[in-house]
C-alpha cells in the first residue's frame, strides 16, 4: 500500500522519482489552458475522497483540480460532515470509505487520526496536514527551489519563527534530501528534539541559532510560516507575537542573508508580521511559483499512490 504519510516515512528514491514526475508533469502542461486534461489519465475511473476537518485554500483547491486534471472524479468531505472519530470510529470510517473510493486525502488535527486511518483502510491515503507534519508542501518547496537554484542537496535552508508542523516536514526533508538546517527562533517555540536528531544522524548540519542575523548568513533559502493560527486565543496570539517578533523576515534580515537566498512561505501569510510586503513581493520571493507547484507535487504524489 502506497500511503503518503510524511517525508520521512517514504525512501530518499522514491520521494526523488516523484519530484521528477512532478517537474515533467508540469513541463507538459506549459501552454496549454489550466482546465486542460493531462495527456495521460492515471487517475482515471477513481474517486477519490479529500477529507477537511481544518479549513483550506491551496490544499482543497490543488487537490482538486490535480485529480480533475488526471482524469479521476472528487469527493470532498468536511469535518462536520463525518464527525471523524466522533460518532464512528476512526478505523470503521476507514473501512467504509476503502469500499467507495480509491483514495483518501486527509488534512486533520491528530496525527494520531492519520495514522489509524492509514492502519485501517485498503487503499491509499495521503497526509494533507496535521498538527505536527506537512509533507506536501515541503514536497512542493523543494521542488520550487530545484527550479530556480538546482539540487537542494548541500544547500543551507533557514527557518525563521515557530518550529511547527512545515518546520517539522522541512526538518524531515533535510533527513532524505541531505540539505542543512538552521532553526532560528524562541527556544519555546523549537521544533521536536527527535526530528533534529533524526536529521544529523543522516548527515545534515542542524544548527539552533537564536541571533537571526548569524542564521541567516550565507543561507541558500529562508523559510517562514504564521505566528498563529486561527484556533489560537487572543493571549495565546499576543504572547507568541511578543515571542517571534525578532524573527520577522524583513529586508534588512534578506540583506544580511544575500543575494542568493530565495524566500518561501506556505501562504497564507499576514503580511508585515511574520514577513514584511517588501519580502513577499521582492525579487528573491518565490511563494507564487511554490503555492502553484502544490498542485504539480501532489499529482505526481498520487500518481505514485495508485500506480508506484
Amino acid at each position: 500500500m502506497n500511503h503518503f504519510l510524511d517525508i520521512n516515512k517514504t525512501d530518499p528514491e522514491t520521494l526523488r522519482s516523484i519530484l521528477t514526475q512532478a517537474q515533467v508533469t508540469k513541463d507538459a502542461r506549459q501552454g496549454l489552458p489550466k482546465g486542460t486534461p493531462d495527456a495521460d489519465q492515471p487517475l482515471a475511473n477513481h474517486m477519490v475522497a479529500l477529507i477537511f476537518e481544518k479549513p483550506s485554500t491551496r490544499t482543497r483547491t490543488s487537490f482538486d483540480v490535480g485529480v480533475r486534471q488526471m482524469g479521476g472524479q472528487t469527493m470532498v468531505l468536511s469535518g462536520s460532515d463525518m464527525q471523524l472519530g466522533h460518532g464512528e470510529t476512526i478505523a470503521d470510517t476507514a473501512r467504509v470509505l476503502s469500499r467507495y473510493v480509491d483514495l483518501i486525502m486527509i488534512r486533520t488535527f491528530e496525527e494520531e487520526t492519520l495514522l489509524e486511518l492509514a492502519e485501517h483502510a485498503t487503499v491509499p491515503v495521503i497526509n494533507g496536514l496535521t498538527n505536527r507534519t506537512h509533507p506536501c508542501q515541503i514536497m512542493a518547496d523543494i521542488m520550487t527551489f530545484e527550479e530556480h537554484r538546482g539540487p537542494i542537496v548541500g544547500k543551507k535552508v533557514v527557518w525563521c519563527g515557530d518550529g511547527n508542523n512545515v518546520c517539522a516536514s522541512f526538518l524531515h526533508g533535510a533527513q532524505q534530501f541531505g540539505f542543512d538546517f538552521t532553526f532560528t527562533g524562541p527556544q519555546t517555540l523549537e521544533p521536536e528534539a527527535e526530528f533534529m536528531a533524526a536529521a544529523r544522524k543522516a548527515g545534515s548540519k542542524v544548527i539552533v541559532e537564536r541571533d537571526p542575523f548569524k542564521a541567516v548568513e550565507g543561507a541558500d533559502l529562508i523559510v517562514a510560516d504564521t505566528w498563529v493560527s486561527m484556533h489560537d486565543s487572543q493571549t495565546t496570539k499576543e504572547r507568541r507575537h511578543n515571542q517571534l517578533r525578532p524573527y520577522q523576515v524583513n529586508d534588512d534580515l534578506m540583506a544580511a542573508a544575500g543575494e542568493q537566498a530565495l524566500f518561501m512561505h506556505c501562504l497564507p501569510a499576514h503580511r508585515e508580521e511574520e514577513v514584511t510586503s517588501s519580502v513577499m513581493d521582492g525579487p528573491q520571493s518565490v511563494i507564487f511559483d511554490e503555492a502553484e507547484n502544490r498542485l504539480h507535487a501532489q499529482k505526481a504524489i498520487m500518481r505514485w499512490c495508485v500506480n508506484g
